[in-house]
C-alpha cells in the first residue's frame, strides 16, 4: 500500500501491532477528550461509563495521565475487571442509586462511552460544578436533556469523536511511553461469522484484530 506520508502514523518499535490496531480508532477516541477538554491532569477525579472497546481504553489512559478514575457500569460482572486488571480507584454500578448518591458532586470529568440511550441525569449528578460530561458513544435515538441541572451548576454536556493525524500521533507516542496498548483477541479472517455472533452476545474483551498477514500467506 502506498500513501502519502501526511496521513501515516508511526507505531514505535515497542508497542505491537496488534494492540496498536485498535488504539487508531478507541484509542484516540477516548484521548482527545481527555487532552481537549482538560481531564488531564494529575489528581483529577474521571469517570468512565462503560468498560467495552472505548471504555477499557479510556481507562487506561486515564491511569497513565495521573487521574484518580472511577468505572461505572451497568453489570456488576465487570468489578473484578475494572478494579484487579485494569487498577480502577472505584468501580459502581448506575442502577445502584445508594453508590451513585455517595459519589455525587465528586467528579471533575466524566467520558461516556456507551451507544445505547441511558439517563443522563444521573451522571450530571456525579459531577462537581463546571464539571464535563463528555459523550463518545452514538447511540441510535435521542436523549432527554436535563437543563436544570446543567444551569444550577454551571455544567457541560459535550461530544467528541476521533482527532486529526497530530493528535493521533501524540496518542501512540504517549501510549508507547506508558505501555498502553487495546486488549485484543487476534482471529483468522475465516472467523469472522463467528465474531459477528459472539458480538451480539458482547463476548469480546475488548476487541477483535484480523492477522492479515497470516491470511495472506496461506492464500
Amino acid at each position: 500500500m502506498v500513501t502519502e506520508e501526511g496521513f501515516v502514523i508511526r507505531i514505535p518499535d515497542n508497542i505491537p501491532l496488534d494492540g496498536a490496531a485498535p488504539l487508531l480508532r478507541a484509542g484516540i477516541t477516548t484521548y482527545s477528550p481527555l487532552r481537549h477538554y482538560g481531564l488531564d491532569k494529575p489528581g483529577m477525579h474521571v469517570g468512565v461509563v462503560g468498560l467495552g472497546g472505548l471504555g477499557h481504553v479510556a481507562v487506561k489512559f486515564a491511569k497513565a495521565l495521573g487521574a484518580r478514575f472511577t468505572v461505572i457500569s451497568t453489570s456488576p460482572n465487570k468489578k473484578d475487571e475494572a478494579i484487579k486488571s485494569l487498577k480502577a480507584d472505584a468501580f459502581f454500578v448506575s442502577r445502584e442509586h445508594d453508590q451513585m448518591k455517595a459519589t455525587m458532586g465528586t467528579m471533575d470529568g466524566i467520558i461516556d462511552t456507551v451507544s445505547a440511550v441511558h439517563p443522563l441525569l444521573p451522571l450530571i449528578g456525579l459531577l462537581k460544578c463546571d464539571g464535563k460530561l463528555v459523550m463518545v458513544g452514538l447511540p441510535e435515538k435521542p436523549f432527554e436533556l436535563p437543563i436544570t441541572p446543567l444551569v444550577l451548576g454551571r455544567k457541560i454536556i459535550a461530544g467528541s469523536c476521533i482527532g486529526g493525524i497530530k493528535e493521533t500521533q501524540e496518542m501512540i507516542d504517549f501510549a508507547a511511553e506508558h505501555n498502553i496498548t487495546s486488549d485484543i483477541e487476534v482471529i483468522p479472517i475465516n472467523y469472522l461469522n463467528t465474531v459477528m455472533e459472539r458480538l451480539l452476545k458482547a463476548d469480546v474483551r475488548y476487541r477483535f484484530v484480523i492477522d492479515v498477514a497470516n491470511t495472506l500467506k496461506a492464500a
